[in-house]
């Protein structure tokens, strides 16, 4: 650690965050660095580290890198205290080639990027109620995948079975395979006849199954009056249900009022169009940055809107008698979905 004398001057600071420590240093308006020092990824060090940086002087702005997740609790307790949060991205690799690699280099280029603005994001909200829209979504998705993986190995585990098993469960769909499966009765005392350990394998994927399905019905459940009573505006709109609603909500986050304007959520959800004329050619191409997830759910919004909603299937053959392909009138209407979406959640979160 190093340290210089502390005075009433307006200082920033960056931070390193790893997942059981957290490396701050501090500077000066004029880029001098006053210290850095290690803390202990705990609440005791989160406070630790705030009164360490408060005595080189007077908060200006922390940026600290990975607010949502090896940062999200040190974030939640500088915002609590009225620290103004910056969100910091980890350096690049050509800066990390230049300049090497270490907790101290990492943090003072926080601190810089936050010193001369390069850094102005600000990090989403983690107390209220879309943190828990979050949490149930992330125990959720983990289920549905788990399952999928369960339903896929009863099938091919049917596939390879022994002849009557084989021929019991092949033809059924994968509903009733499992229904079927997860009533086997295994010879525990025969399990080295190959068709009473694949009954019991079997049994046990079946089972499995249910036991998640059961996990996802209720963290569905769960979801749905969570949402509905977050985001009603949102909601109702066509082909917006609980899941699309939740991930919308999430990528958003509770703090809306860190975004600029509608284009700063579209360029965040990677819907903002790119740029990618040449010559006497002039045209946009779908962006294929921002949050993916977010992106999906927009997608799947609007290929939705092209089956069923007329007025969405009239601007599909208008635009194509304009000599636009498919991917771009898709694209077109993710961006116009994003302004629909921003809107909703505007009016459901902040009231406006």
């Amino acid at each position: 650690m190093t340290v210089m004398t502390a005075t009433s001057q307006t200082v920033v600071a960056g931070v390193d965050t790893h997942q059981q420590t957290h490396h701050a240093v501090v500077l000066d308006l004029d880029g001098r660095t006053l210290g850095n020092r290690e803390f202990p990824a705990r609440e005791a060090g989160y406070r630790g580290l705030l009164e360490w940086v408060a005595g080189f002087g007077v908060i200006d702005r922390i940026g600290v890198e990975s607010t949502g997740s090896y940062g999200a609790g040190l974030t939640r307790l500088l915002l609590s205290a009225g620290i103004d949060v910056v969100e910091v991205n980890r350096p690049d690799k050509t800066t990390r080639a230049m300049q090497g690699k270490s907790d101290p280099i990492d943090a003072e280029a926080a601190a810089r990027a936050v010193l001369t603005g390069r850094a102005t994001a600000r990090p989403k909200l983690t107390t209220g109620v879309v943190e828990a829209i979050r949490a149930l979504k992330v125990s959720r998705d983990s289920a549905v995948k788990h399952r999928t993986a369960a339903i896929s190995q009863l099938r091919d585990l049917a596939t390879t079975a022994p002849g009557q098993l084989h021929d019991q469960l092949i033809q059924l769909t994968a509903s009733r395979r499992v229904t079927k499966a997860a009533g086997f009765r295994p010879d525990l005392t025969r399990l080295t006849d190959p068709v009473e350990a694949t009954k019991l394998a079997l049994r046990n994927l079946a089972r499995r199954v249910q036991d998640l399905t059961a996990e996802i019905d209720a963290t569905d459940n769960a979801l749905e009056k969570l949402v509905n009573a977050t985001v009603p505006t949102l909601v109702a709109k066509r082909q917006i249900g609980t899941q699309t609603a939740a991930q919308l909500v999430i990528t958003a986050g509770e703090n809306l009022h860190r975004f600029r304007s509608e284009a700063t959520f579209a360029k965040l959800t990677g819907v903002c169009p790119i740029p990618a004329s040449s010559g006497k050619t002039k045209r946009m191409r779908l962006n294929r940055g921002g949050d993916r997830q977010a992106n999906t759910a927009l997608h799947m919004i609007a290929v939705g809107r092209l089956k069923d909603h007329q007025p969405t299937i009239d601007y599909r053959h208008r635009r194509k008698a304009q000599g636009l392909s498919d991917k771009d009138i898709i694209r077109c209407l993710k961006r116009f979905i994003a302004r629909e979406v921003y809107t909703a959640l505007k009016t459901d979160l902040l009231g406006t």
